[in-house]
């Protein structure tokens, strides 16, 4: 038996279609997305600026921030300029390895920023319920390890599927259905058994977004009863005043999820650029808002930003 028959074979490239069913509208389609990018580069790159160049910035909050803002660069940097070289210049041809490396980073950092959230809910549980703990608590190592944990578990989590695929013979033919390789996308390309595949995707998946947002649940339920046992209304509003980011970028984040689910199960015969555009929306909006709901809602950033744009000359 030959080595060509014994051993997994991939195409050389795959061709991404960008938006099936609305390729004729592209070039109007990249308009709100490039301008979203572009929204989502000046904001995260400004919190990290300011972040990094203020010591009095240099709190577990906005660490955490700042970690947020990171993941949101690569997690919109990975997708976004193939996405828009798509639909201006109709390069659909992405290499099989490159395919496999944007997958890896984009469901990487998907849940490298769920950790962060995570992490950043524990913050407020600290701060609100355990005022007087909060910098021997989360000192500057545990925010480290945090880190740490959260770039190893998706690591871990994400290694295998690139391995996964690389062993399968793609018969279906090399052109994904969508505008970057998201895992599924690439799966139903593939031949021979997917079962452990899909399964796998799944199970992380489920595994992620429950346990994840199960512990956020967790953290403000016992951050509400906290807030509610304060004496005066004025220190009520001010405890809880201090959440309202972080559950902007947790709806920003996870409403997306939610609708995205919702969709693939409701609306299974709705075309498949609608479900297409869903998963757009949930992985850029996330990284365009993020920056403005932060700073909208959080004085020090806020002051910091006007800093930047209305400092005058001495």
């Amino acid at each position: 038996m030959s080595a060509s028959n014994i051993t997994a074979i991939h195409p050389a490239a795959f061709l991404l279609v960008g938006i099936p069913g609305l390729e004729h509208l592209h070039v109007w389609i990249s308009i709100p997305f490039c301008f979203a990018y572009t929204l989502a580069l000046l904001g995260n790159c400004t919190l990290l600026f300011i972040i990094r160049a203020d010591a009095a910035l240099h709190e577990p909050m906005y660490l955490f921030l700042a970690m947020l803002a990171a993941i949101d660069l690569v997690l919109s940097s990975t997708t976004l300029p193939k996405m828009l070289a798509i639909f201006w210049f109709r390069d659909c041809e992405i290499n099989f390895y490159a395919c496999l490396v944007q997958m890896f980073f984009l469901h990487s950092f998907s849940i490298m920023e769920s950790a962060v959230l995570l992490a950043m809910a524990f913050d407020r549980y600290v701060a609100i319920c355990k005022p007087l703990h909060y910098t021997t608590i989360l000192t500057r190592p545990l925010i480290i390890k945090i880190g740490m944990v959260t770039v190893t578990r998706a690591v871990t989590l994400m290694t295998p599927l690139p391995f996964l695929l690389r062993r399968f013979h793609y018969c279906r033919g090399p052109v994904i259905a969508h505008c970057y390789c998201e895992h599924t996308a690439v799966v139903r390309l593939a031949c021979g058994d997917t079962r452990f595949n899909n399964i796998y995707g799944i199970a992380v998946a489920m595994f992620i977004v429950v346990l994840d947002l199960l512990f956020v649940i967790l953290s403000y339920i016992f951050i509400l009863r906290a807030v509610l046992q304060l004496a005066s209304q004025e220190a009520r509003y001010k405890a809880f005043g201090t959440c309202v980011s972080h559950i902007g970028a947790i709806l920003a984040f996870y409403t997306p999820v939610v609708i995205s689910s919702v969709m693939h199960r409701v609306a299974r015969r709705a075309s498949p650029h609608v479900h297409i555009l869903f998963a757009n929306f949930y992985l850029l909006f996330p990284p365009t808002v993020n920056p403005l709901i932060y700073g909208v809602t959080t004085k020090q950033i806020r002051e910091r930003v006007l800093g930047l744009f209305l400092r005058k000359d001495v």
